[in-house]
């Protein structure tokens, strides 16, 4: 099987360049499409499901990752559901609806309520690449559920890699640096983000039902 993801910017890249292989191992070959910010894939996502609604493979799936931003939830869902259901692509939700599960070409996920989230799942991965930053982190109330983390999950990490004079972004934080540099060190098993592993057991759902 091979997987085209769709990403809103190159920090989610810098990411999954890292996860998926640790997810799915060899089982499946991907390639990653990130766009300049969320609304332009937004934009532009009704007309690339149309281009690949012609041309898609039996064999290929596609995954889009967007953050949620604060935003309404469902109200989001549904605009990337229907980008795909108006170019004629069968979701992972329709075919949970009309039990044809093993038909499915694309599944849409987000990020509660952004990628940093899932930094914060795995407080031992941030603490390897970053080891002035404590391992009892996650420990603490504010983190303890980094879905539900108040403020902004990657002003979150900022303020974490920056207070107490650990200053590793002193000119705010490279987000594609941090994201490329936590990933590397993120274990998916251990990871306590909902949101992740909701994306971590789909991609491997969509492999196993693929074969």
């Amino acid at each position: 099987m091979h997987i085209v993801f769709l990403v809103e910017e190159l920090s989610a890249e810098a990411a999954l360049l890292n996860l998926v292989p640790k997810i799915l191992g060899a089982s499946a070959s991907f390639e990653i499409h990130p766009y300049q910010c969320k609304d332009d894939l937004l934009s532009k996502l009704p007309q690339v499901m149309r281009a690949y609604a012609k041309r898609l493979p039996n064999d290929w799936r596609i995954v889009v990752l967007v953050d949620e931003d604060r935003s309404n939830c469902k109200s989001l869902k549904d605009r990337l559901e229907n980008a795909a259901k108006d170019a004629g692509l069968i979701t992972r939700t329709m075919s949970d609806k009309a039990s044809i599960c093993s038909r499915y070409q694309v599944m849409n996920r987000i990020a509660v309520e952004e990628l940093e989230a899932w930094f914060f799942g795995d407080v031992s991965a941030i603490n390897q690449a970053y080891p002035k930053v404590p391992k009892t982190l996650g420990s603490r109330s504010k983190y303890h559920d980094p879905d539900s983390i108040k403020g902004g999950t990657w002003e979150a990490l900022e303020r974490v890699l920056n207070s107490n004079k650990r200053g590793y972004f002193p000119g705010g934080l490279r987000k594609i640096e941090a994201a490329k540099t936590i990933s590397a060190f993120m274990e998916p098993e251990r990871n306590n983000s909902k949101s992740f592993r909701v994306f971590r057991d789909g991609l491997r759902e969509m492999v196993r039902w693929g074969r």
